[in-house]
């Protein structure tokens, strides 16, 4: 059996447990509970409490284990929810306060999923307004403060699910990526997570008045984040059933053929225009040794143009956004939201139709390319971000802040949505006593590779949340301005 208190116990380790009768399910949903009411109010990462919720369904799911009923691969592990996907019968406003009635009627397929997988849903987490900031903070819940350093941002937009899981509130937490959202956080929080291939887990809400923009559903991804990556895995696992609703699932499978050995890694060169900082690059060579060290044939090497990736995420997203959402967006979103969204805007204009038409055929090229490279280098080793984490609101120091953040130091990225890629990022230490992260990209439908050298990182830079949780407690959060 695992050691120490309930909540810290992995998602791995719960489940195992509770398959094996040696803890119940609404133990450990009770400890789960306590430790979000005890820490939360100190970073208001988990804005709706669902305990009386999750304690039904934590005795139903002992009385089905008592008459013999099969266990699911998450059989009693406490987790929460962005609130961005529907939870059937709780509100789904994506942190607008227009949106604050909006009840989901149904379950989301990733929440659907999880649920049959045996997980419990304990808490959705806060998220940006309409989930459209690098930075978690809107005048519905209010500002999520990063648990390491309230000094620092705790990312986005899943920056309350990454503050949440790096606690201990929860043993998993869900999230999504259309430009960084699971990957930004964690690296912020210093825990570990997977932006899946485009087609891996299905997305749909059934609340939704209307589709996405196209681009947008081809670069937004559900995913989950943990402190640890084998339960980064376990939640892909139980994340990636079908569902009928999404008509971009993919029947992959989760582990490819054995790739040729020693696997070789391409240590991503920088471009030349990037701004970076000795001390967080350091972390990125250092995984890179610690690959090296675990039979991983490591080179730095120029990798595919991650600058022409980039500018097609931010044009054509761009565009989407002006075309199809902005003027309802501005309509009911706060000053905030109004000058953050003027920071993204100002990273590229909105194309013309001939443009954009051609940046959809460029898209192609660029993954092409992306793809033939990483049949010689399956995986690819590069910065979350080449500078320290920023503040909390850095996003509203204005167009060259937000170009700052977004082009020089994320580069890496949001490039990686436009080529529907998958790739993890993992902890790789500490700097000044705030986390760094790396991030691993591979082929398509390979997380397995991705996941496997993330393991092999964390295996030699420990599991950070260890570290979090010897420390005192934050400030509390402020509450909705």
């Amino acid at each position: 059996m695992a050691q120490g208190p309930l909540w810290q116990w992995s998602a791995v380790a719960t489940a195992r447990a509770v398959r094996a009768r040696e803890v119940s399910v609404t133990e450990v949903v009770r400890a789960h509970l306590a430790r979000l009411r005890d820490a939360n109010p100190a970073v208001n990462a988990v804005v709706a409490d669902l305990g009386a919720e999750a304690l039904r369904e934590a005795r139903r799911a002992d009385r089905a284990l008592a008459r013999g009923a099969e266990p699911g691969i998450l059989a009693g592990v406490p987790l929460t929810i962005k609130q961005n996907v529907d939870v059937h019968g709780h509100p789904n406003p994506n942190g607008v306060v227009a949106q604050r009635a909006l009840i989901a009627p149904a379950d989301a397929p990733v929440v659907r999923n999880l649920r049959r997988a045996g997980a419990i849903v304990i808490g959705l987490t806060n998220t940006p307004e309409f989930s459209l900031r690098g930075f978690t903070d809107n005048p519905l819940h209010g500002l999520t403060l990063n648990p390491w350093d309230a000094a620092i941002t705790c990312g986005g937009s899943s920056g309350g699910a990454a503050a949440a899981v790096a606690l201990g509130i929860g043993a998993l937490a869900h999230g999504n990526d259309i430009g960084g959202s699971l990957r930004w956080p964690a690296h912020c929080n210093g825990v570990a997570t997977i932006r899946p291939t485009l087609g891996r887990v299905p997305a749909f809400n059934p609340s939704a008045a209307s589709e996405r923009p196209m681009l947008q559903q081809l670069m937004s991804v559900q995913g989950p984040i943990a402190r640890e990556v084998r339960d980064v895995a376990l939640a892909l696992e139980a994340m990636s059933e079908r569902d009928p609703r999404d008509p971009w699932w993919v029947p992959a499978p989760l582990r490819g053929p054995p790739p040729r050995r020693p696997l070789r890694v391409a240590l991503a060169r920088l471009p030349p225009d990037l701004v970076a900082d000795a001390g967080t690059l350091a972390h990125v060579m250092r995984a890179a040794t610690w690959l090296a060290e675990a039979g991983y044939a490591v080179e730095e090497v120029a990798v595919p143009d991650i600058t022409a990736a980039w500018r097609l995420w931010a044009g054509l997203l761009s565009t989407d956004i002006a075309l199809l959402q902005e003027a309802q967006m501005l309509a009911v979103a706060s000053p905030d939201f109004h000058a953050a969204l003027a920071g993204l805007r100002a990273l590229a204009a909105p194309l013309g139709a001939k443009a954009y038409l051609e940046a959809l055929a460029a898209r192609s090229s660029e993954l092409r390319r992306w793809l033939l490279f990483l049949e010689d280098w399956p995986l690819v080793l590069t910065p979350v971000t080449v500078r320290p984490t920023p503040g909390p609101r850095a996003d509203l120091g204005g167009p060259a802040a937000v170009r700052e953040i977004f082009y020089n130091d994320l580069r890496f990225v949001p490039a990686v949505n436009v080529l529907g890629l998958p790739a993890a990022v993992v902890p790789a230490g500490l700097q000044q006593g705030r986390p760094v992260s790396v991030q691993l990209i591979a082929s398509r439908y390979r997380e397995d590779l991705c996941l496997a050298a993330a393991r092999a990182i964390e295996r030699r830079a420990g599991v950070l949340a260890r570290a979090l949780w010897a420390r005192a407690p934050q400030p509390r959060a402020p509450t909705a301005r």
